[in-house]
């Protein structure tokens, strides 16, 4: 069963980058995020109530709290970091780099979780990396080069928080029903977005947002949303 989650949310993550492309290509990162945020939290929020799971809101212990919330950051810096990278590059140039996060998040476990490495994983893990860099090599070389290094910077940075989000949230998730905890994160992530709008002020751009960029804004949020609600259980 858990496979068909995780192809789930493989599906909806693909879904997101394209939607979301769709929508930041008059419209500053940093306010697009903001506001897939605030979709991505009343989906979040409706699904706990849907499943029921906001009675275990107050069962939540202090040991617990501290990791949802660090996931949180940590998918905060990521979506500021990939969303600016699509914003800057082709999607098929900053997604790659962002999914490195898959070996990344591997290693992590093994290190921190104390999960197995078997050799077949181990391989895997090899061919995911060497894969990563023939897409980023192939597609520099057809003239990308012009766009600078800030998107790999951004993509890279993504990477990493993203596989920072993946360890937090498993122990954060591990006495936690996963739709409440994928809620309480979004509020965290939701908070952080709009903080990072009004340092940067940023949120000027909110003006020249259409309403069809809007309107992909608005579906990118949904499959976030159901992308992390299949992730995470």
């Amino acid at each position: 069963m858990w496979i068909l989650y995780a192809f789930g949310s493989a599906l909806f993550a693909g879904l997101t980058a394209v939607l979301a492309k769709c929508g930041i290509r008059k419209t500053d990162s940093t306010v697009a995020t903001a506001i897939r945020t605030i979709v991505v939290l009343i989906f979040s929020w409706l699904m706990v109530f849907i499943v029921g799971s906001q009675s275990q809101l107050s069962q939540i212990d202090a040991k617990t709290l501290p990791f949802l919330v660090l996931s949180g950051l940590a998918t905060g810096a990521s979506w500021l970091c990939y969303f600016h990278a699509l914003q800057i590059v082709d999607i098929n140039k900053a997604v790659p780099v962002e999914k490195s996060s898959t070996v990344l998040t591997i290693l992590l476990a093994v290190l921190f979780l104390h999960e197995s490495l078997s050799l077949p994983k181990g391989i895997g893990i090899v061919l995911i990396a060497i894969g990563t860099y023939l897409m980023i090599e192939k597609k520099q070389s057809t003239g990308a080069a012009k766009e600078g290094v800030s998107w790999l910077l951004y993509a890279a940075g993504s990477a990493v928080f993203a596989s920072l989000t993946s360890i937090l949230g498993k122990i954060g998730i591990s006495d936690v029903n996963s739709t409440l905890g994928t809620a309480i994160r979004t509020f965290v992530v939701l908070i952080m977005a709009w903080i990072v709008v009004l340092v940067t002020k940023s949120g000027n751009g909110a003006e020249n947002i259409t309403k069809k960029d809007f309107v992909f804004l608005i579906l990118s949020g949904i499959t976030t949303g159901l992308s992390w609600l299949c992730y995470y259980k």
